[in-house]
């Protein structure tokens, strides 16, 4: 088995770390990477783009002559990392000892590590393996133009571990998107700007499907119109959406089709009917 070791830091520095890895050859064109895979280790191509809110895009296409440990290190600024297997199986463990979890073909995966634990990939030899990963960073202010978004994430998909892994079932919404980035031009600007527009719908997209986990949240204050009528009184004077934002629920954006989805009413005429 071939164990390799990833430096994170800068985009820059990743696919030069992966170039020295693989004896590969590295093509740039201003944010755009492309990464030339023909050694003794592997075969295939690693290509990616980073944008200017530092949001990037990487898609790997490989095939391994030998069983192959990618050990990343970790770092307190680590991006959220989306994750979707287009073709093999894709392994992953926090340290070379701990749980492995697998994310099949046509599934989707969410990451952080912002321990001190390095994250490990596992590759199998011989195995057409194809995958892509967005990377969201979570260290915009206040006057961040995805603040909103970035709060959100730190909410969904981190925790007092610094640990977070999650591997989903198909979710075909999510995959579409995903399958929309492979039929875009070759080149351009507009092709950038469609795929930043994709990118971020996927993770919105993540981001409410992972909220609908927190449904139960709703749960009492749609109980309450079976309860006593000072029960529903006493909380007439709230307003529905203040409650799902004090929930850490989606963006707003999502709120409304959340809601409507999960008691197939809009929470505007719900909130006047607990006032009435």
């Amino acid at each position: 088995m071939k164990k390799l070791y990833l430096n994170t830091g800068g985009f820059n520095a990743i696919f030069n770390n992966l170039k020295d890895s693989f004896n590969a050859e590295l093509i740039t064109n201003n944010n755009e990477y492309n990464l030339i895979i023909k050694s003794k280790w592997a075969k295939g191509t690693i290509s990616g783009v980073c944008f200017e809110n530092k949001m990037s895009h990487m898609h790997f296409d490989l095939v391994f002559n030998e069983d192959i440990t990618l050990s990343v290190e970790a770092f307190k600024s680590a991006p959220i990392l989306f994750a979707y297997c287009e073709n093999g199986n894709l392994s992953h463990s926090f340290g070379a000892n701990g749980e492995k979890k697998s994310i099949k073909k046509n599934q989707t995966g969410v990451l952080s590590n912002t321990s001190v634990i390095n994250s490990v990939l596992y590759f199998e030899s011989h195995k057409h393996i194809q995958f892509s990963l967005i990377g969201m960073p979570t260290t915009g202010g206040e006057g961040d133009q995805n603040f909103e978004m970035i709060t959100q994430l730190k909410k969904r998909f981190m925790n007092e571990s610094g640990n977070y892994i999650y591997t989903g079932s198909e979710s075909l919404k999510v995959i579409q998107k995903w399958q929309e980035l492979k039929t875009l031009p070759q080149q351009g600007i507009v092709r950038n700007l469609i795929k930043k527009l994709i990118l971020k719908e996927i993770i919105e997209m993540e981001i409410a499907q992972h909220s609908y986990n927190y449904m139960s949240t709703f749960d009492p204050i749609v109980n309450l119109a079976a309860r006593q009528i000072n029960e529903i009184k006493r909380i007439s004077h709230m307003n529905i959406s203040e409650v799902i934002n004090a929930a850490g629920l989606a963006s707003r954006h999502y709120l409304p089709r959340i809601f409507k989805e999960k008691y197939h009413l809009s929470y505007k005429p719900f909130n006047q009917k607990l006032a009435s």
